[in-house]
């Protein structure tokens, strides 16, 4: 499978460096549509640009990760969050997973395989997604 490149991703990280780091890898690997953002009130008001992916830091000022994660659940459930930490903790990476993050990735030197195997896990799960959708005339037609 391809990985698709037209997804609107977000990238949220209080450390300027790796996100710029993370922004140049996902330029690189031909993402255009990425939006970066230093804190996750930013990320949290920009949600109306309709992400497909957020590239989520767990340990940010102001709001953590996780509660960053609770309110993009609340607002949009069907977008896919993708938590990014330092920490080579098991409970962090599980609690991550059940407060709705779709994968936790470790940051490390090889992101950039790490980023791309998690988009290309999404976009098998958005195929699924699409295939058992009804569309409109189905849905329609399984009414009469």
């Amino acid at each position: 499978m391809t990985i698709q490149t037209s997804y609107n991703l977000f990238l949220v990280d209080d450390d300027p460096f790796y996100l710029s780091l993370l922004h140049k890898k996902l330029t690189n690997s031909g993402y255009q549509q990425i939006s970066t953002f230093t804190n996750g009130v930013d990320c949290l008001n920009a949600l109306d640009q309709k992400p497909d992916i957020i590239f989520l830091d767990h340990n940010m000022d102001t709001f953590s990760g996780y509660e960053v994660l609770k309110k993009i659940k609340r607002q949009n459930p069907d977008i896919f969050v993708v938590m990014v930490s330092g920490q080579e903790d098991i409970k962090t990476a599980v609690d991550s997973l059940k407060h709705g993050a779709f994968d936790y990735i470790l940051k490390s030197g090889n992101d950039s395989e790490k980023i791309n195997a998690v988009i290309e896990k999404i976009a098998q799960v958005k195929e699924l997604q699409s295939r058992n959708k009804p569309g409109i005339l189905k849905s329609i037609f399984s009414l009469v």
